[in-house]
């Protein structure tokens, strides 16, 4: 027996032994199939937070004591995601190297293995086929949707492991590829995605999905919160204009106003980060998660740092802030998750594979809407820790990320019967969507303003929005503070005292966010004590902007009150204090247009 096989048959003696936890069911029907049919190739589509690690190096663990494979080689899509590996195999008897580079030929002795990443294994494919080789191995090819990323990246791969004894692909989601596009050692089927014929599906040996993972308390049930709001912005024809976000008509304009709202420099952003926060405050506090943290992900770099200012701004403490190119980004993500802080801020980090547990509200802040990433980044608040937990995402209100959260919610009341109407009830979900900006699509294109607003609450295919659905209106009472379960599941509300309440706290969190602008905007006049042309011309034109919207409100408020307008407009004085709109400033308008809001 050569080194390389009696190091990998002592290491794997002792790895069934130091499984730290027995397997859950699935692992233990999956590992069954694999051992009867003793394929080449095997893929496992299984949930995020399900268990995918400790299932393949369960399997490596067998096939190493039986001799049948005496190497074992994981491709996984980042670095920090190397050491995670090679410290879960570590826990189980499993000796893989994290740190062989491809400047290094052999794999180093005292190992079983080595974690190298698919951009190492694009950069000398013949390097890692000779490592494949030289030994029978098994290679596990951790979300292996990335060899797709690039057709080079899919070469490389092919060219590396053709040739490996066996191969096991792991994905937390079946994921499609274009009709002309196939990765390697993946069997496909014919789909439709949005109505669009032609493309390709991945089919898996043995799938275990969010709906059988709730089932068995593996993972969270999810409450998708969603918030519309105005957007307004200036088009390549130097055109203003304004669309709502869950009524924007066209996809175009949908982009363009969900693309606006997620501008830092308007109130969309601040307003949802505030809720996202009051939620990890309730959690913390009454929900049972001490610990409790959120994650923010951002479409781009430049975006997360403006997010994080504005956490500081809204929260008063900084976040973590993780992006790809801080070498530092491994040991930030271990910080986090190890750590106390409330929220992370990052852009692709954290989307999946990353281990993050005490994480259960995500702020969907970014323009990717495909099906894979919104699982897999979902997928890192679901992981369950205790029966009682639940996990929160706050979405833009617009059509395409309503569909994905609509199919989960869908999967979760299956698991879940939905309440009765009654006070002592389970509480259901919210959910919505967007369409991710195609590049160069919009030119000279400039954000305005966003606001941001409790849209509604998706339960059974129906929309809460919570008008109507406390005290006398309604016929239902809202549960007392002390007795509000706040978006929890079980829970003690019904899906319309959910809306009340989330629109309740929706208008709390405006004033807020309103008094956080107007102390920054004091802030400014003491350091700049002479603001530029420029901005005093925007200051105008949104005055008048203003003012011309605050009337139309006010006339959607008296038709729908039967009060004439003058008393209107005396009632929202009182309510917002200050001079007359035609000499109101422009944080007094933007306060009036938000109370008239909440007054329809």
């Amino acid at each position: 027996m050569g080194p390389d096989m009696a190091t990998a048959a002592a290491a794997a003696a002792r790895a069934p032994q130091t499984t730290s936890r027995p397997l859950r069911a699935w692992q233990q029907a999956a590992l069954a199939q694999y051992e009867e049919a003793s394929p080449k190739d095997f893929l496992v589509t299984a949930t995020p937070g399900a268990g995918k690690t400790t299932f393949a190096l369960t399997l490596a663990a067998r096939l190493l004591a039986r001799r049948e494979v005496a190497r074992v080689v994981v491709v996984a899509p980042t670095d920090h995601l190397r050491l995670q590996w090679a410290e879960a195999a570590d826990a189980m008897g499993i000796v893989l190297d994290p740190n062989l580079t491809n400047a290094v030929g052999p794999v180093r002795a005292g190992t079983q293995g080595y974690v190298t990443t698919y951009a190492q294994v694009a950069g000398k494919p013949m390097l890692h086929a000779a490592r494949a080789t030289a030994v029978k191995s098994l290679v596990i090819l951790d979300e292996v949707h990335h060899a797709g990323d690039g057709l080079s990246w899919g070469e490389a791969v092919e060219e590396a492991y053709g040739m490996a004894a066996r191969r096991l692909c792991l994905t937390g989601t079946p994921f499609r590829t274009k009709p002309d596009e196939r990765i390697p050692f993946v069997r496909y089927e014919e789909d439709t995605f949005e109505g669009e014929a032609g493309g390709l599906v991945s089919r898996a040996d043995y799938t275990y999905g969010y709906k059988e993972a709730l089932a068995d308390n593996v993972v969270r049930p999810v409450v998708f919160a969603a918030y519309t709001g105005t957007s307004r912005w200036r088009n390549s024809a130097g055109e203003v204009v304004a669309a709502s976000l869950s009524d924007a008509g066209t996809k175009s304009v949908e982009m363009q106003a969900w693309r606006t709202a997620l501008d830092p420099k308007g109130q969309w952003v601040p307003h949802v980060i505030a809720a996202m926060d009051d939620r990890i405050t309730h959690l913390r506090e009454e929900g049972g998660m001490p610990d409790a943290a959120g994650l923010i992900l951002a479409s781009d770099q430049d975006d997360a740092r403006d997010y994080a200012k504005i956490v500081r701004r809204v929260t008063g403490k900084s976040p973590e802030l993780i992006l790809s190119d801080d070498p530092k980004a491994s040991k930030k993500i271990e910080k986090f998750a190890t750590g106390s802080a409330r929220i992370a801020v990052c852009v692709r980090m954290i989307s999946e594979g990353v281990d993050v547990p005490r994480a259960a509200v995500l702020a969907w802040m970014t323009s990717y809407r495909t099906p894979l990433f919104f699982a897999q980044a979902v997928g890192r608040v679901v992981r369950s820790r205790a029966s009682h937990e639940s996990a929160t995402v706050f979405l833009p209100a617009v059509r395409p990320l309503l569909s994905l959260a609509a199919s989960m919610e869908e999967q979760r009341n299956h698991v879940m019967p939905p309440p009765r109407s009654q006070p002592d009830e389970e509480l259901e979900a919210l959910d919505l969507p967007p369409r991710e900006p195609r590049e160069g699509e919009l030119k000279q294109w400039e954000a305005l303003e966003a606001d941001a607003r409790f849209a509604h609450v998706l339960h059974g295919g129906t929309a809460h929005t919570g008008e109507g659905s406390g005290g006398s209106g309604g016929g239902i009472a809202v549960a007392a503070p002390e007795e509000e379960d706040f978006l929890g599941i079980p829970g003690l509300l019904t899906p319309e005292q959910t809306a009340s309440l989330l629109a309740k706290r929706d208008d709390e969190l405006r004033l807020r966010i309103a008094a956080s602008h107007r102390n920054d905007a004091d802030d400014f006049m003491v350091v700049e004590d002479h603001p530029d042309e420029d901005d005093t011309g925007r200051s105008w034109r949104d005055a008048a902007e203003l003012r011309r919207e605050i009337n139309r409100l006010v006339n959607r408020v008296a038709a729908r009150t039967a009060q004439p307008q003058a008393v209107v407009h005396t009632q929202l004085r009182q309510s917002v204090p200050g001079p007359p709109s035609a000499s109101a400033s422009v944080d007094v308008l933007r306060a009036r247009r938000e109370r008239l809001r909440t007054m329809l």
